[in-house]
């Protein structure tokens, strides 16, 4: 018998996605009828993304789970209509993609590079960095893109300390948890990287009171979800001098509107949400294996806790 898969997310990914997920599942063996236009009632399984057709779960009374295309799910975990197991992306092409954009502002901001690629002053800044190992990085958020993006830092020398809910383990990592240890975390830090899931409990978690906390000069990056941080506070320690710069992937409006202050921000650099994307090809092979799964009567992988938010 057939497996009935509906694809759920935006129309326009569809010729993308489809051979991919057509080549994984004759890969895995699963006799499959992958479609866009299913009837609810009919489908096993919902590939979804939030920017796709459906806002009503409750037709789907038959599919076994949602799998969302989207590493962030925020924008339906509070859909009440979703009763199904809800699954969140995680996959190589999403960590890979992290941990290199990661990787390359860390150092960019670590060598001063700027101070060199933009100087229509034609000065001569002999001001070399320091060691890697004389630099203090902070990761907040430990999950499987935060410890991905940890590896290379530890491996190029950084003292890198990492900060999530719960008490988690990661080579190389001073490990941090609770209110204590984000305190801990963030104090003297001179680079901090923001790879926390948005949820009530982490909005405005770079607030002014713990962006003073960072040593003076110290660099934002945020590739994680804009709600983090607290904007104006941002600018705030911006235009003080106490932060030397902000590298921002993410906003709480995206595209970012184009009369907002970080556009024309001196120590501000905007990306338009490239950090890290959901590949096709990666993201088909983890879609598949929940399928698997969920015919084998086996634990869905990157299950979302409804009641964490990720």
């Amino acid at each position: 018998m057939s497996v009935n898969i509906l694809f759920a997310g935006h129309s326009d990914r569809w010729p993308e996605y489809q051979p991919h997920l057509q080549e994984a599942l004759d890969a895995a063996g699963i006799a499959s009828n992958l479609a866009c236009d299913i009837a609810s009632d009919e489908v096993d399984y919902v590939i979804y993304a939030p920017n796709g057709p459906i806002e009503d779960f409750s037709p789907f009374t038959r599919a076994k789970a949602v799998l969302n295309l989207w590493a962030g799910v925020e924008r339906i975990i509070s859909n009440e209509t979703l009763t199904q197991p809800l699954t969140r992306m995680v996959d190589a092409g999403l960590r890979e993609g992290m941990r290199e954009w990661v990787t390359g502002h860390v150092l960019r901001h670590h060598l001063g590079m700027d101070a060199h690629i933009v100087n229509p002053e034609r000065e001569w800044h002999h001001v070399p960095a320091p060691l890697a190992r004389r630099r203090p990085v902070t990761i907040l958020g430990l999950g499987e893109l935060g410890q991905a993006c940890a590896e290379p830092l530890v491996s190029l020398g950084f003292p890198v300390t990492g900060w999530s809910r719960s008490q988690k383990e990661a080579p190389g990592v001073r490990c941090l948890a609770g209110d204590e240890g984000l305190t801990e975390a963030l104090t003297g830090a001179e680079i901090v990287v923001l790879l926390l899931p948005q949820t009530p409990a982490t909005e405005n978690i770079l607030d002014a009171e713990r962006l003073a906390l960072l040593a003076p000069g110290a660099v934002v990056i945020n590739p994680g979800r804009g709600p983090l941080i607290d904007d104006e506070a941002l600018l705030a320690a911006l235009d003080s001098g106490h932060l030397g710069h902000a590298t921002l992937d993410v906003f709480r409006v995206e595209p970012l509107p184009e009369d907002h202050p970080f556009w024309s921000h001196p120590k501000v650099t905007v990306t338009p949400h490239i950090a890290s994307e959901t590949r096709a090809d990666t993201a088909a092979e983890v879609i598949v294996e929940n399928i698997r799964r969920g015919e084998a009567g086996e634990p869905f992988l990157h299950l979302v806790d409804r009641k964490t938010g990720y």
